[in-house]
């Protein structure tokens, strides 16, 4: 990757997630800034990181060539008219972690023609297992799309789409996903332990059960469905369990979870965006 400077706008978890992943793969220190309005924030991520650190965003940005928005959603259009004189200035490359903000509401907000990746990662970036869908509008360069795909594949996998719309059915998958699988692993607990565990053991294994799984169909060539029939011996216990899931309509349920969750995302997107 270019080690060009690399600023973030906003100190908060996911910011703090891809920093911690790009000094792991030696990005230096010294490209990487964040301006948060928090002095607090500032002086952790300058003490864990040895990065410099503003509470002035456009300080960041006057001397990023690539530049992170790592704010709420409902604050990002505040954010980006603040600073879009300075990236008029500047022009870098602009990464939106921003849930349901469209490519185009961030262009204009910053005055136009500026070259921004829209991005979808996911809270599993905390432990750099993160997966992030990409869209980049008309104005990224081929270097621009590489240094965003560097800085996101630092915190995990990537995926990049050409029709933004497909974001918002990131979002209810990926986006969200990581809540589905907790509560998922949730119900197997709850299930366990009303089976006679108690709730070490249940939480244990449990959570193994669903890393192992999900391990072992990220590594393997093979398609869950294939996996999952060289589990199931004919008249077996697991047999019997997945006929119960499948009478109880869970792939029904996943495919109308999922459609309201891209929904919301797309309403979203209308709510915060440009009238």
């Amino acid at each position: 990757m270019d080690k060009s400077i690399i600023g973030f706008i906003g100190g908060g978890n996911m910011s703090t997630s891809i920093i911690g992943g790009l000094i792991a793969d030696g990005y230096p220190a010294d490209k990487l800034l964040v301006a948060d309005p928090s002095e607090e924030t500032c002086q952790a991520l300058a003490k864990r990181f040895g990065i410099s650190t503003e509470t002035d965003n456009s300080a960041v940005v006057s001397q990023a060539q690539s530049l992170v928005l790592a704010v709420k959603p409902q604050v990002l259009r505040l954010v980006a008219e603040e600073i879009a004189s300075a990236v008029q200035q500047q022009k870098p490359l602009i990464i939106s972690i921003a849930a349901g903000i469209r490519s185009t509401d961030i262009d204009n907000w910053m005055g136009g023609n500026t070259a921004v990746v829209r991005t979808m990662p996911n809270t599993p970036a905390l432990v750099q297992s993160a997966a992030t869908g990409l869209f980049a509008n008309g104005s990224v360069s081929e270097v621009q799309h590489e240094q965003a795909e560097s800085i996101l594949r630092a915190v995990g996998i990537t995926r990049w789409f050409s029709n933004e719309a497909d974001l918002d059915a990131v979002t209810a998958l990926s986006g969200s996903g990581p809540a589905y699988i907790f509560y998922v692993i949730e119900a197997l607990e709850n299930s366990a332990i009303n089976l006679g565990l108690d709730e070490d053991s249940a939480h244990l294994l449990a959570v193994q059960t669903a890393f192992g799984a999900a391990k072992l169909a990220l590594e393997s060539s093979e398609k869950p469905s294939v996996l999952r029939e060289r589990v199931t011996s004919p008249g077996g216990t697991t047999e019997r369990a997945l006929i119960t899931l499948r009478e109880g309509g869970l792939e029904a349920i996943f495919i109308e979870a999922l459609a309201a969750a891209r929904d919301r995302a797309t309403e979203l997107a209308d709510q915060f965006g440009d009238d």
